[in-house]
């Protein structure tokens, strides 16, 4: 196990060197200029270029890009342009508001989108089966910020129930944090749980045709023995990996939805950065995003080594 850890972490090491590689072309591709943006609309062109020089604007490309790479595996992740602090800490200072509204919606997402999927698998071809399979099938297709907008409009302008966006420390107004809460992460649940009803039931289904799930019907076990001995025991690889790929997706996804409800995560601060040529954030954000997936990947494998011995077996036979 130690052995296929150490491989799949080393893996890692080309597959962050070319994503990083991708990740500066397409930022300094962007159109605009950095040096532009810090120097404000009435500088003169010799401000401008003094800016270029000072942040090393008007090296070649190749070269900065050695010295961005270089300074970033020592953990050195530069200085903010825009905010004039460091990169490492005003990033790592919007991860925790990050990580709280995708793993709130990822329980929401799992709350809504697992009994869904058992309910419509136990009754494939019913009634109930057709309402769940339409209602994800709509919220699938649906954008998150169409559901974010929707929402602000409906619970915050027309019914005043909830904020309409921004965020209030828990440690100063629990009520009002959790107020604020509820809309992003609960639009950030509804694709997921969507997905994650449709892939429960298909994996239900799939499951009431094995000859093990026949023969305990046979003995006459009930349904909810059924479900729970034998069918939810025996989905749960395939439910393990999509719920490791939707908490990347709302890492990712939490993009927009930050930016809808004024949410202070990386997400947002991404948008901001990108719109202000914030270079270095930009591409810390986007590195620091994929090392989150490819973690997120073993932590996913090394789970279905634990619910299911034969992959286990499998794997250290391959060793």
């Amino acid at each position: 196990m130690i052995g296929y850890i150490l491989r799949r972490i080393l893996q890692w090491i080309p597959m962050l060197l070319v994503s990083s590689v991708l990740m500066f072309a397409i930022v300094r591709a962007m159109p605009g200029d950095a040096a532009d943006v810090i120097a404000g609309p009435d500088a003169t062109p010799d401000v401008v270029a003094a800016i270029r020089s000072e942040y090393g604007l008007d090296r070649s490309l190749p070269v900065q890009y050695v010295a961005w790479i270089s300074h970033f595996v020592q953990g050195d992740f530069g200085t903010s342009y825009i905010y004039h602090t460091d990169n490492a800490e005003l990033i790592f200072s919007r991860i925790p508001c990050s990580l709280l509204i995708a793993a709130t919606a990822l329980v929401l997402a799992v709350l809504i989108g697992l009994p869904a999927g058992l309910y419509a698998g136990m009754h494939g071809g019913k009634i109930g089966d057709l309402v769940v399979s339409i209602a994800t099938a709509a919220a699938i297709a649906t954008p998150d910020f169409w559901f974010g907008i929707v929402a602000i409009l409906v619970f915050a302008v027309a019914l005043n129930w909830l904020p309409p966006g921004g965020f209030v420390s828990g440690f100063d107004d629990p009520i009002q944090f959790l107020l604020s809460l509820i809309m992003p992460s609960l639009t950030l649940a509804l694709h997921g749980a969507a997905v994650l009803a449709r892939f429960t039931r298909n994996a239900v289904i799939e499951t009431l045709g094995e000859d093990y799930v026949r023969t305990a019907r046979a003995k006459g076990i009930g349904p909810f023995q059924l479900l729970r001995r034998h069918i939810l025991r025996n989905s749960l690889v395939p439910i393990v990996t999509i719920l490791g790929i939707l908490l990347g997706r709302m890492l990712g996804g939490a993009v927009v939805i930050e930016s809808v409800f004024a949410w202070p995560g990386i997400g947002r601060l991404l948008i901001q950065s990108i719109a202000n040529r914030d270079y270095g954030v930009v591409q810390a954000i986007l590195v620091l995003l994929v090392f989150a997936f490819l973690v997120l990947n073993l932590v996913v494998d090394l789970i279905y080594g634990l619910l299911d011995p034969r992959i286990r077996v499998k794997g250290e036979a391959a060793e």
